[in-house]
């Protein structure tokens, strides 16, 4: 009883102190993010970015009030585009559409630093959930019928708020994000660092692999895609970048995963976010897994053949 004591202890105390040093990184990458952000929003240049994506929403079937919420969504979050979704007259079958988009496609700056930082360029990770939300969105959209019908904006979202109303939204939504994922990392980092300690982890490995084959990555990445799958990028970007320093994992591998968890990332909250709406959970899980798994599937067959065609 006294070792497990010990283990436990020892993982606890490595899983604190780590959680902390992740946390003040994370909170050096959300503050000036979300501020400038902030700023832009208010200054009202993203409302009218949105004429560049109103050829796209067409593509995709959807109304060019749809491009609102969908770029308020890649530079803030989803919780901001699930404000203005509420606001706006969308059709069910746009909001599904919509809320595919944005839970395969948001933050895509502050979630592509730690992708950058655990295995995947900045660049291409954006690039990638961008494609992967437009194609999954085109797909799904032929399930229904005419969702490109166009709404009309209420004058409400053309009235400019006061600049010290933003900074004081901006203070208290960033310190209950900052407050949310602190809790969140802590938890999760003594949680695995303990399972760790006390050699639980390869029963977690042994009960995904079948999972991880399907989804065309090893069952060394286990740990990191649950992670993702279960807490998302950024509450679980702790765990994920610490895993990817352990160099289980190769360059290629960590392309796949972050590809994977990319696109396929905080299930849990997200569904139960947009169920609030009445969008029914499957119409957000199978596009995206099935997603998910032929982009990994893709990559990896283009670099095989790659490897045999170019000469070394």
């Amino acid at each position: 009883m006294s070792e497990f004591r010990t283990q436990l202890q020892t993982g606890i105390r490595t899983g604190i102190k780590k959680g902390w040093s992740s946390f003040v990184w994370i909170c050096k990458i959300i503050v000036p993010v979300s501020f400038v952000v902030a700023l832009i929003q208010w200054s009202g240049w993203l409302s009218h970015l949105d004429f560049l994506l109103h050829p796209l929403m067409n593509v995709i079937n959807l109304p060019a009030a749809a491009a609102l919420p969908i770029i308020v969504a890649m530079t803030v979050n989803f919780y901001a585009a699930i404000a203005i979704m509420v606001v706006l007259p969308f059709t069910i079958e746009q909001i599904i559409l919509i809320a595919l988009f944005t839970t395969i496609a948001h933050m895509l700056i502050v979630e592509g630093i730690v992708q950058h930082k655990s295995g995947l360029n900045v660049i291409k990770a954006a690039l990638v959930r961008i494609g992967a939300a437009v194609l999954s969105v085109l797909v799904v959209s032929q399930f229904f019928a005419d969702t490109s019908q166009s709404i009309s904006l209420p004058a409400s979202l053309a009235t400019q708020t006061p600049f010290i109303e933003v900074l004081k939204g901006w203070a208290i939504d960033t310190l209950r994000l900052c407050g949310r994922v602190l809790v969140i990392i802590m938890l999760v980092m003594t949680a695995l660092h303990a399972s760790e300690s006390l050699g639980w982890i390869k029963y977690l490995v042994k009960f995904f692999r079948p999972l991880m084959k399907i989804l065309g990555l090893p069952d060394r990445a286990a740990t990191m895609w649950v992670t993702a799958a279960g807490f998302g990028l950024l509450y679980g970007s702790a765990v994920i970048m610490e895993e990817a320093k352990k160099g289980a994992l190769t360059k290629e591998e960590l392309e796949h995963l972050q590809i994977s968890i990319g696109i396929n990332h905080s299930i849990v909250e997200e569904v139960a976010l947009f169920l609030a709406l009445g969008v029914t959970p499957l119409w957000l899980l199978i596009p995206r897994f099935v997603t998910a798994a032929i982009a990994v599937h893709a990559l990896r067959a283009i670099q095989y053949f790659k490897s045999k065609l170019l000469p070394k």
